[in-house]
């Protein structure tokens, strides 16, 4: 197995990533794929995209990729407001929005409060993208995508950690601004290029329908063969998903003697 990561995305296929993922993982939920236009003609040139009739936040418009198997295009119009369409790049870090204004006494107790969670948000810098559209990796429709989103229960989502690091080991490091966490997902990796791990928000369970239990992995898909491999070694080596439970009172030494 490589110990780099291919940038080579001519042979990317998302269907068969996907297999495998739920092969290995048993994934609830499609994962899907965003990439951002510099044109909107672009990105209605995507076959069997859908452009919303209502207003939505973000949030909703990646639920219907990952929750009802839609492809998806958007421009900055169609969504609710600034909070939303900032972190994709589609408007810019105004001083309005960097003011937070709206979120004073409601998630933040004081102005300077809610200025330092803008602040700390990672968004796609302004001024060069003016669309956006997600579709089920499976469908092939973003060819190639230039993130994937991935839903996973703690459970699952450690095991694709682990099969990640399980080649070119890095410590992954990610923060969390509360809410607004699109940002620490797919702001953070569009805005990076590095796999982005969140704790979904209030937003996105309430609008996007995101369930209880699912965190979000916002990948590059050049990670994504490299993790596939991982999750093969890892499963040969017994460490599959679902973890069997071993029990809380049974002497350790025959399971750790596997394990580790």
């Amino acid at each position: 197995m490589a110990d780099i990561i291919s940038t080579d995305l001519t042979s990317f296929d998302g269907a068969a990533i996907v297999d495998d993922l739920n092969r290995l993982l048993r994934l609830r939920t499609t994962p899907i794929g965003m990439k951002l236009f510099e044109s909107q003609e672009e990105m209605e040139a995507i076959p069997r995209i859908r452009r919303p009739k209502d207003i939505h936040t973000t949030d909703q418009i990646v639920g219907q990729a990952s929750r009802n198997g839609w492809t998806v295009g958007i421009t900055a119009e169609d969504l609710v407001g600034a909070q939303c369409s900032t972190v994709i790049g589609l408007h810019p870090r105004s001083e309005e929005w960097l003011s937070g204004e709206r979120m004073t006494g409601v998630w933040y107790s004081t102005a300077e409060d809610a200025a330092a969670h803008q602040a700390a948000m990672d968004v796609v810098p302004a001024n060069r993208y003016t669309a956006m559209a997600v579709s089920p990796l499976a469908a092939g429709r973003l060819n190639p995508p230039d993130i994937c989103l991935i839903y996973a229960t703690p459970a699952q989502m450690i095991l694709f950690i682990n099969g990640l690091q399980w080649t070119g080991y890095k410590k992954l490091e990610w923060g969390c601004v509360g809410e607004s966490a699109c940002a620490d997902s797919w702001g953070r990796a569009l805005a990076t290029g590095e796999p982005s791990l969140s704790i979904p928000c209030f937003a996105e369970r309430r609008y996007g329908g995101v369930m209880e239990d699912e965190l979000l992995m916002a990948i590059p898909p050049q990670f994504l063969p490299k993790t596939i491999q991982g999750l093969e070694a890892l499963s040969g080596n017994g460490l599959r998903y679902p973890i069997p439970q071993y029990g809380v009172n049974n002497d350790v030494r025959a399971g750790m003697g596997v394990s580790y």
